[in-house]
Parts: structure tokens; sequence; C-alpha cells
């Protein structure tokens, strides 16, 4: 049992997992597989035929590295994980992106990588540049800008700007998608791809665009320094200065690179220019260094020749891809603008059917109005009638009523004319009445006196008669003679007085009530 599983046999396949800019593959390999065949795998499954920018990249430690094509992808320094991950990014950058990127896949690959690299800050980018790429990538991204449909914030959870940018400036992120979209709706007709390229043609102009660094030092002095491989060939940098080369070695301008070891020696195509050498302390990244300048000195020559056939068949059905795809936009164009104006016309009419139905309605209530308004008239009108008729009536009883009322007035004028006859005669008779009351009135008070008079004239008498009765002379005949001449004397006066009085208790009282009953 021991023996068998010792002499088991191994799996003939492997998990490989392969990331792309925006997506990720699985495949499982064949162990004899080398990187070759993995590399086409993944080509034909994305399409893509311009293969010579790309390649397979996984990390190493500290560093990464390009999986060989000629070598099997197991006996290479991969990782042991299962699934194997693998990186497909553009290991090559052209000189002028226009020109050389052919296929739509290719221009849409460069395209997220470098967005990616301006993004994370591994390009440099000035904040104007920032702007106008973020512009370029929301077009491919959206399309036509179209204000009913971009509200304010749709950009907001879209990452345009490195972050560099966005702590330079103390901008809200509104004010940014404001300057973004102004940008951005200056690009309406501009298709995906076309964007991506524009995108690329400004990108293609940043200095560190399609650079690769790697730490280096000088030869005796052990100076620190880094060293550049793009398209355009070797470039020497100081330690804090990624923009500006100190010395660049043009491709055309090299006659021979040669590596021992650690030491890299760039002999100048003339020979009266001094041999240029540097050192790198990590033999892994000087393969990478090695990798990476023959390829771009490779594709440099390359570009310089006439393009293969296989290039020129693949210009061909670009241009021709290109042709139709244009066509097609111009159809759509136009389709989506007589589309727009029959949605346009239609809203219209639509518009209009809803004013002619609004007027149709006012109509049918001003109709309805109407009616109503008849049916009141006509109503106010019966109504009216009867209020003639009422009103005829009661000006007939009115013009009865106003003759009795003539007869009246003139029974009323003779009662009247009547009435201040008796008026006059009343008051004839009440002058006539207060005269004689008043007669009667000096009358009663002349008897008053007179009585007045009399009753203090009876006083005096008694009081005389009682002092002379009360009187006791020793003269009788004296006093029998005087009484006798006082009753004689006094008679007169006394028949007077009682003649006087029998006239105020006999008749006075019948004459108060006679005064009375005139008053």
């Amino acid at each position: 049992l021991a023996g068998r599983q010792k002499f088991k046999k191994q799996p003939n396949t492997f998990k490989v997992k392969v990331v792309t800019m925006d997506a990720e593959m699985e495949f499982s390999c064949e162990v004899k597989w080398k990187g070759k065949d993995l590399f086409d795998l993944v080509c034909r499954t994305i399409g893509l035929r311009e293969i010579w920018f790309f390649g397979l990249r996984y990390t190493v430690k500290d560093t990464y590295a390009w999986l060989k094509p000629e070598k099997q992808v197991l006996d290479q320094d991969v990782p042991k994980d299962s699934p194997i991950t693998f990186h497909f990014l553009a290991k090559f950058f052209p000189e002028k992106v226009e020109e050389e990127l052919v296929q739509e896949i290719t221009q849409h690959l460069f395209f997220l990588q470098v967005k990616k690299q301006i993004l994370d800050e591994e390009i440099f980018c000035s904040p104007e540049a920032s702007v106008l790429l973020a512009s370029y990538a929301v077009q491919a991204k959206y399309g036509d800008y179209d204000p009913n449909f971009h509200k304010p914030g749709f950009l907001a959870q879209d990452e345009l700007l490195p972050k560099r940018v966005l702590m330079q400036y103390q901008m809200t992120a509104d004010m940014w998608e404001e300057k973004i979209t102004a940008w951005y709706a200056e690009h309406r007709g501009i298709a995906r791809d076309e964007a991506e390229m524009e995108y690329l043609k400004i990108a293609q102009d940043l200095e560190m665009y399609g650079v690769s660094y790697f730490a280096i030092t000088q030869n005796k002095r052990d100076t620190d320094l880094l060293l550049g491989v793009d398209a355009q060939g070797l470039h020497i940098y100081s330690p804090n200065s990624k923009l500006n080369p100190n010395k660049s070695f043009p491709w055309s301008g090299i006659r021979n690179i040669s590596y021992s070891e650690k030491e890299f020696t760039i002999k100048p195509l003339d020979k009266k220019k001094d041999v240029f050498k540097f050192y790198s302390s990590q033999l892994r990244v000087n393969k990478l260094i090695l990798q990476l300048c023959i390829g771009n000195h490779d594709l440099f020559m390359r570009r310089r020749k006439v393009d293969s056939i296989e290039v020129q068949q693949m210009k061909a059905q670009a241009k021709e891809e290109k042709a139709r795809k244009k066509m097609e936009r111009q159809i759509l164009a136009l389709e989506k603008q007589k589309r727009e104006e029959a949605e346009r016309a239609k809203e219209d009419m639509e518009r209009r059917l809803f004013q002619l139905q609004d007027e149709a309605r006012l109509a049918n209530e001003a109709l309805l109005r109407s009616e109503e308004t008849a049916d009141l008239l006509a109503e106010k009108a019966q109504i009216a009638e009867e209020e003639a008729k009422l009103l005829a009536h009661k000006a007939a009883e009115a013009e009865q009523e106003r003759q009795r009322l003539e007869v009246t007035a003139m029974k009323t004028k003779e009662e009247k004319r009547l009435m201040e006859q008796k008026m006059r005669e009343a008051e004839q008779m009440a002058v006539k009445l207060v005269e004689q009351s008043e007669r009667r009135l000096k009358e009663a008070d002349h008897l008053k006196q007179d009585l007045t008079e009399a009753k203090d004239a009876e006083r005096r008498a008694k009081q005389k008669l009682l002092e002379i009765t009360k009187t006791t002379y020793p003269v009788r005949s004296y006093t029998s003679t005087y009484i006798c001449m006082f009753l004689s004397s006094t008679d007169f006066a006394y028949e007077s007085a009682s003649t006087r009085f029998d006239f105020k208790d006999s008749d006075m009282k019948r004459l108060s009530m006679e005064i009375e009953r005139e008053r």
C-alpha cells in the first residue's frame, strides 16, 4: 500500500485564474503547458489578436515577473497557490496609440490599464488634464450627456480623479462634478471607442506614460538612480524625479546592451560617446530589465518596417469595421434624430390633444353652465311673470285702495273742517269759560275777603260783649242804659254782619261748586 501511494500518478492539470482589467477567468491547464500555451488560450478567449503588447504577470515576493512563453508554466517561479493567479496586462506600450492600436478590445484594455495607473498615481497627471481625461472616461461609460437623465450627483460613485488632485484644491465633490460635466457635455456624439482613444491620445503625452522604473546604482560612486524603460529608449532619473530624465538613450542610438550578472552596459551607436554602466542588486530584477529592453527594442524596430500581412489584414479589417461602425452610428444618429423628432411631434400632438381635451372639457362645462343659466333664467322669467301678475294684482288693489283713500280723504277733509269748526267753537267757549272762571275767582276772592272781615268784626264784637258783661260797675242804670245803647248800636252792625254771614253759610258752598264745575 505504501508503495502504491509512493508511485501514485501526479495530476495532469492545474488550475489557473487570469485577471484582466475588466474580467476574471479560470482555466484548467495541462502540466506540460508552456507559458505561450496559456497566453494564447487567454488571447483566444477574449478575442485579442494584437498579442505583442501583452503578457501574463505574477507576483514573486516583493516584486513581479512576466510569464516566459518558451518555458513550462510550472517550471517557472510562479506561486504555488491553487488556482495560480496571473494578471493579463500590457507589457509594452505603443509610441502612437492612434496608429498602432488596431482592435477595439486592445484599445479598451489599454484604456482601463492607463486609467487605473493615473488614478493610482503611478502616472503623474496635472489637475487640468485629470479633469479632461475624467470627462472622456464619463463619455465612454455613460454615452452622450442628457441633462434630463444625468442629474447632479450621478458621478458620486465613480472614481475619476487622483486623490492628490482632490486634496490639492479645496473643492467639494459637487464642484468637481460640475467641472467634469462641463467638459463631458461637449463630447456629445463621440462613441465609446472614440472616447477611449481620445483618452489614450492625451495620456500618451504624459511624462510617466509607459515607463517602467527600476532602482539602480551607477558605477564606482554607487550613486542611487532610477532606470526608466519605455517604447522610445532608456532614461536615467534622479531618485526624487521621475518626470525629467538626466540622461536618455533612444533605441535608435543604442548599439548594444550587455548584461553580466549585476552589471548592465549600454554602448551607444556613436563610438565617440562613453559607455554607460549601471548596477542592479537583484538578479530577478535584472532579468526583468533585460526582458523589457529586448521587447521594447524589437517593437521599436518593428514599427519602422513594413507591416506584416497579418497586421495589414488587421488594419484593413479594423478600417472596414470603423467605417461600418461609423455608418451604423450615422444611421443610428439619423434614426435617433428622427425618433426624437417623432417623439417631439408626438409630445406636441399629445400636448395639443390634452389642450383640445381641456378646451372641450371647458366648452362642455361652459355649455352645462349655459344650460343651467338658461334654466335659471327661464325659472327667473317664470318667477318674474308671476311677480308681474302679483304686482298687477297688487296695483289694482292699490288703485282701489287709493280710490277708497281718496273718498276717505274727502270725508276726512269734511270731518276735519267740522272738527276745526268745533275746535274753534270749543276754543271760544273755553275762552269764555276762562273769563267767567277768572271773574268768578275774583268774586270768590271778594267774598272770601268780606267773610274774613265779617269774622273779624264778629270776633271783636264778641270780645267787646264779653268785656262788657264782666265789668262790675255800681250804677246799674248806667249799665243797663249802656247795654241798651250798645245793643242798639251794635244791632245794626251785627245785623249787617249776620246778613253777610248768612250769605256765606247758605250760598257759599253752592257758589264754590259752580266755580269748580266751570273750571
